[in-house]
């Protein structure tokens, strides 16, 4: 790996995922970590008892003991952290903030880990030094001197641990706010919203054992083999046993094609591969929810014909009585959908739902999986809720082999939302905080990351506080989220690396380094471990395993206590005394959450603890006190309704999406393996008629224009259109990048997402670029 790219280049990919790639792009990240032989024993222990939980995606762990638990993305990640260069008051000294506007996001993290904290000196242009108790007492100066609590944002990263939310989110509501804006409100709140109104719980249902049981796993809107890249084990492992495995997305992605298993020696000898599907299916983005209904009516179309022959039903009707209420208006609803408006608005054919209907039909035990592609639309709520449906219909919950599973990215996403990082709280948290420690919690709803954006752009809100993440650079419409970050009085980012964020400040700024989840977290009372939440609700313990490259860094609940300490005093609780050993915060987690009493005692097991999940043992926390069919009327148009611009169409629909060196905003290089890309991330991908139907040419240069009527220009610049295998009328290109494009009002029903999948674009030939004599 190195700062000099490749020559940019453009060449399909002919290999499986993982395998040889996998090798060799994991060698070059280890070896560029200046630290590898240290490395190499950090990534042995990761997502290993006694180790430390991978600080990339969300996927659970293999129980099986011995076993390699680290992905190749997992291994980047964790090299990427565990560096020897370090971003300290001599770098900061060298580069003014303006001139480190200047360079790529790649650049950025790839100088290191910020050792020190930093305040943002104006006059200088300079990030300069400054105590951890001066800046605590600038906070806590800038908080106690504002209006209202409410004037405030608290931004929550999925990286963040169990102990660190608690007490992040006590903190912010012992000063007056529910404001907290997190990684969630961008990916699966939809999923939690859905969720939540269908089964009673906003979280998957089954573990990471089930997918050894299914009989079918359909994979909706993903990319595994990037994102998730340790899903793939379990995908082929299905294949292999005789288990139908059917995709669902635009793309022919590689991740969801081939597998090459690098721990399997013969395999690699003989370069051969296996496969990862035994169906695939392209549907129209945000089709998906067409599809599924599609699927749906033949089912119940197959019922009839059933019950009038006298045939084993398909539908589980005694699951269906004893534990659902809703059917006969969500029945009603599929025998009204006419086929036409299926086919169109799902992108596919009657012959392709029939067959998926077969495979889903005909297994006993059914997993339906998704991702960013089902959350970031505008109808992603009731997609889910469809999906949902679906699996009511067969009793597919509450059995194993078979339930619901919203893959998340970051790796404790899941466990912050458990602690209670969440704008629109449940009400048993708040009583149950308010009994504890007998405080008034607010009781009014705070703001989501969209709410934030505009509170901070009109000037409601004044202090932004980011408990890690890359707030200016994952957020939709960039150059507003830009300009209300600078709006801002202060703004705070608690971080391990240098982002984007760090340069877009407020009228003050301060960058706070915290450890990792690689680093020894050294308290008084010992080397301290954190926990964490993956997507099948596992919780289990992390060991940082290496020594912090400075003494001047802290851990996230030091950092959190120091700024509560600060601004409240000891109060509702003495901030400092619970840091000494973290085993105090989670003896308050255990009082306050429930699922977690002996909590200290269940995190020594091996693997950990699963919190239960009501659903998944049929017991409904709704309303209703059942699981409830939810009929949503089919989108009238994909995007019509969203773009809401009737004077000019686009000519694309584009979708933003990782390349495969990256994970969330984090580049790790400039390739894109699977897409064969190198030296690049400017491009977009577009079907090759589509590009001729426009009168450009593969290769070429064009600006990117997105539709919506709000009166705002967006665009962005110089990309290479790049000839790809997708449907036609749809387009592809990386995030942060084309970030800038999506609409801060254009967000999910119900859910307040950005719709990241679902952009209305047009292309303009790029302008050229001056020529300087």
């Amino acid at each position: 790996m190195s700062l000099q790219p490749e020559k940019p280049r453009y060449r399909p990919y002919t290999g499986a995922a993982a395998g040889w790639g996998a090798l060799r792009s994991v060698a070059s990240v280890w070896l560029d970590s200046k630290q590898p032989l240290k490395n190499i024993r950090a990534l042995l222990k990761t997502n290993q008892n006694g180790g430390f939980d991978c600080p990339g995606c969300a996927w659970g762990d293999s129980p099986d003991d011995g076993a390699v638990k680290f992905c190749e993305n997992g291994a980047k990640a964790v090299n990427w952290e565990a560096t020897r260069r370090r971003v300290d008051a001599a770098f900061f000294a060298r580069h003014s903030v303006t001139q480190l506007r200047e360079q790529s996001d790649y650049w950025l993290e790839y100088q290191g880990r910020l050792t020190e904290p930093m305040r943002y000196d104006r006059v200088s242009d300079h990030y300069l030094p400054i105590g951890w108790d001066e800046a605590f007492a600038l906070i806590a100066e800038h908080l106690n001197a504002l209006e209202k609590p409410d004037q405030a944002e608290f931004y929550t990263s999925g990286r963040t641990s169990n102990e660190a939310a608690f007490l992040y989110q006590l903190f912010v509501r012992a000063y007056g706010s529910n404001n907290f804006p997190d990684c969630s409100n961008m990916c699966h709140e939809a999923s939690g919203v859905a969720l939540g109104e269908s089964i009673g719980v906003g979280k998957g249902s089954v573990t990471f054992g089930d997918f050894a049981l299914a009989d079918a796993i359909f994979v909706l809107g993903q990319n595994p083999g990037t994102n998730h890249p340790r899903m793939l084990e379990p995908l082929r492992e299905a294949v292999a046993r005789g288990a139908q495995v059917v995709c669902f997305n635009p793309l022919k992605e590689r991740g969801l094609e081939r597998f090459q298993h690098p721990q399997h020696a013969l395999e690699m000898l003989a370069n051969g591969s296996a496969p990862l599907n035994t169906a695939f299916f392209r549907p129209a983005l945000g089709g998906d929810m067409a599809a599924i209904r599609g699927i749906a009516k033949l089912l119940l179309f197959w019922e009839r014909e059933a019950q009038a022959k006298g045939n084993p039903s398909v539908f589980d009707h005694a699951f269906i009585e004893q534990h659902t209420r809703g059917i006969d208006s969500y029945l009603a609803t599929l025998d009204a959908t006419r086929w036409e408006t299926i086919e169109e608005l799902s992108g596919l054919g009657l012959a392709e739902l029939e067959q998926a209907a077969r495979i889903f039909r005909d297994a006993e035990r059914v997993i339906i999986c998704w991702a960013m592609g089902i959350t970031q639309h505008r109808h992603s709520v009731a997609t889910i809720q469809e999906i949902t449906n679906l699996q009511l219909l067969r009793g597919n919950l509450g059995k194993p082999g078979a339930g619901l599973c919203p893959v998340r990215g970051h790796s404790n996403v899941q466990g912050d939302r458990t602690m209670g990082i969440n704008e629109r709280p449940p009400a048993a948290l708040l009583d149950a905080l308010e009994k504890h420690f007998g405080f008034a919690v607010p009781r009014q709803s705070g703001h989501n990351v969209v709410e934030t954006i505009a509170a901070m752009l009109d000037g409601r809100s004044k202090v932004f506080i980011g408990l890690g993440g890359n707030f200016a650079q994952a957020t939709p419409d960039s150059r507003r989220t830009h300009q209300a970050l600078h709006n801002c009085a202060l703004t705070v980012q608690i971080s391990t690396k240098l982002n984007r964020s760090h340069l877009t400040t407020g009228r003050d700024a301060l960058i706070l380094p915290c450890l990792g989840r690689t680093d020894i977290d050294h308290q008084p009372s010992g080397p301290q471990a954190v926990t964490v939440e993956d997507s099948f609700s596992m919780i289990h313990a992390s060991y940082g395993q290496l020594e912090p490259i400075s003494p001047l860094m802290r851990s996230e609940p030091a950092i959190i206590a120091g700024i509560a300490q600060a601004t409240l005093g000891a109060s509702p609780v003495d901030w400092h005394a619970l840091v000494l050993d973290y085993a105090r915060i989670r003896q308050l987690i255990a009082e306050i959450i429930p699922g977690f009493s002996d909590f200290e005692e269940h995190i020594r097991q091996p693997g950990g603890f699963h919190l239960d999940n009501p659903a998944a043992g049929r017991r409904w926390k709704t309303a209703s006190g059942r699981a409830n069919f939810i009929t949503n009327p089919l989108p009238a148009d994909l995007f019509g309704e969203a773009l809401r611009d009737g004077a000019r169409q686009p000519d694309l629909i584009l979708q933003t999406l990782r390349s495969h060196d990256q994970y969330n905003t984090t580049i790790y290089g400039l390739d894109d393996r699977y897409r064969g890309v190198k030296g690049q991330r400017r491009v977009i991908f577009a079907n090759i008629d589509d590009i001729r139907r426009l009168g450009h040419e593969p290769g070429q240069k064009v600006d990117i224009e997105s539709l919506w009527n709000d009166g705002v220009a967006r665009r962005v610049e110089g990309f290479t259109l790049l000839a790809f295998d997708i449907p036609t009328g749809q387009a592809a290109a990386y995030y942060p990048e084309t970030n800038p494009l999506v609409p801060l009002t254009s967000v999910g029903i119900g859910s307040h997402t950005p719709t990241s999948k679902a952009v209305a674009i047009r292309l303009h030939a790029a302008k050229p670029s001056p020529v300087i004599a």
